[in-house]
């Protein structure tokens, strides 16, 4: 995780392209800003129409392009060497440095995929998803002693920035969350009853909370993505009082389906193949299956005998309108 106002570019390798690892934005890292970072909404495309046979217009949905992101920074290589010959060389180092992290080669190979830039401002701790695109080093009589200005962008996927820290938390079968102390769920009877030991869950508990709470702390709807662990038979997740998906599947243990909402993603898998088409009519789309602010409650359904080794986990960052 970058200090206090660094900045760092993470992707991974993809065949002979290397990733990147790189921070910038202090005197520490050697590349450090020397002007505010900007963050530029994207240009909104509005869906107004002209009013046939009358004055005015009627307003329709409204889009938005996603974020960039410019730096204005100084690559110094001034104290590395006594000498001028070392400090040029340490500069022009580097700037190779930057640039070929920049350049990312491992992304622009491949369809869809993004970086991370991660940051810390205020204490509190952001990611962006999308790419580095535009890197400009402006030479001048500076370089040959070790310091050249650089513009930098990152273009955004969206225009939200989501918090660096991913939540997790458990959610068994609807059945298992309603089963009563030395008895058994509704509707239930032996051998399935409040005898079988709980699943240790996973991540941090609220003691006050139910297994199924999540709380969005962030200003905007997130992207959870969903794994439904089997063995499960036509399982429905249910975000209470906002939607339900139901896919006509069957997994056994040891399987698992994931559905992944982030649009740049967009997917749903069992194992490596795609399952999308077996999402049930009536269902929400991908985009459409968001985790509003504020706490919320997942539960996850079924057809069938339960089981005590079904269950489903959410991940979830944090979304807000800005850092």
């Amino acid at each position: 995780m970058p200090a206090e106002g660094e900045w760092r570019l993470w992707y991974p390798s993809y065949r002979w392209h290397p990733g990147a690892d790189f921070t910038f934005g202090t005197f520490r890292t050697g590349c450090y800003l020397t002007a505010p970072y900007e963050i530029n909404l994207g240009s909104r495309e509005a869906g107004d129409m002209v009013l046939p046979r009358g004055d005015g217009i009627l307003f329709g949905r409204d889009y938005r392009s996603a974020s960039t992101i410019t730096f204005e920074l100084a690559v110094d290589g001034v104290g590395a060497s006594s000498t001028q010959h070392g400090r040029h060389a340490s500069g022009l180092g580097r700037l190779s440095a930057f640039a070929r992290a920049w350049d990312a080669e491992s992304l622009r190979a491949r369809y869809g995929h993004s970086a991370v830039l991660s940051t810390t401002q205020g204490g509190r701790r952001r990611r962006f998803y999308g790419r580095p695109r535009k890197w400009a080093a402006a030479g001048s009589r500076l370089t040959r002693q070790g310091l050249t200005p650089v513009v930098a962008e990152f273009q955004c996927v969206d225009d939200t920035a989501y918090d660096d820290v991913e939540q997790i938390e458990r959610v068994p079968l609807i059945w298992a969350s309603a089963v009563k102390p030395g008895g058994f769920g509704p509707g239930l009877s032996s051998p399935i009853g409040a005898g079988f030991p709980k699943p240790p869950p996973i991540g941090p508990v609220n003691p006050v909370d139910p297994p199924g709470v999540v709380y969005n702390a962030g200003n905007k709807a997130t992207w959870p993505i969903i794994t439904i662990h089997g063995p499960i038979l036509n399982p429905s997740v249910v975000l209470k009082g906002w939607w339900t998906a139901t896919f006509d599947i069957s997994l056994a243990r040891g399987q698992k389906l994931v559905i992944e909402t982030r649009p740049w993603i967009a997917t749903v898998t069992r194992g490596s193949a795609s399952v999308a088409g077996l999402m049930r009519r009536g269902s929400p789309r991908l985009d459409e299956m968001v985790l509003p602010p504020g706490r919320q409650t997942f539960e996850l359904k079924y057809t069938g005998v339960p089981n005590i080794y079904a269950y489903m986990t959410i991940q979830w960052r944090d979304a807000f309108a800005h850092i």
